[in-house]
């Protein structure tokens, strides 16, 4: 008996490395399922986050700039060409945007609330 096992445990290693390097390999790719949940869930926490700030600027610019980044690196992840230009454009329009005053920020919530509920549909276009 323990012969067999000193036999298998070469081939369970080497498993163990095929499915470990499989594993890498799709998780540096987002399907169609996985981006069609994420990139609307990002821009609404987005929106609910920067109404609570607009007296803030400086917060307000930074969660505008965080979320740009995660929908960054989403559209560099997606497998799905749509959602990619859609959400590359998404985060170019988010990069786009700078609060540095109360002005900004009134003006800020307005484009991303606009701009937000448009991404919304291309996306839901996208995964029907």
């Amino acid at each position: 008996m323990r012969h067999l096992k000193s036999r298998f445990l070469p081939l369970a290693l080497f498993a163990a490395g095929v499915l470990a390097a499989g594993c890498s390999e799709v998780n540096s790719t987002i399907d169609k399922a996985q981006a069609c949940l994420e990139a609307p869930k990002i821009i609404t926490e987005l929106g609910a986050e920067i109404s609570k700030l607009t007296n803030d600027p400086q917060a307000m610019d930074k969660a505008i700039d965080d979320a740009a980044g995660k929908l960054n690196n989403m559209a560099d992840q997606a497998a799905n060409t749509t959602l990619k230009e859609a959400t590359d454009s998404m985060a170019t329009t988010l990069t786009g945007i700078t609060v540095q005053d109360a002005n900004d920020a009134v003006d800020a919530v307005q484009k991303v609330t606009t701009e937000g509920a448009a991404y919304v549909e291309k996306v839901a276009q996208a995964c029907s």
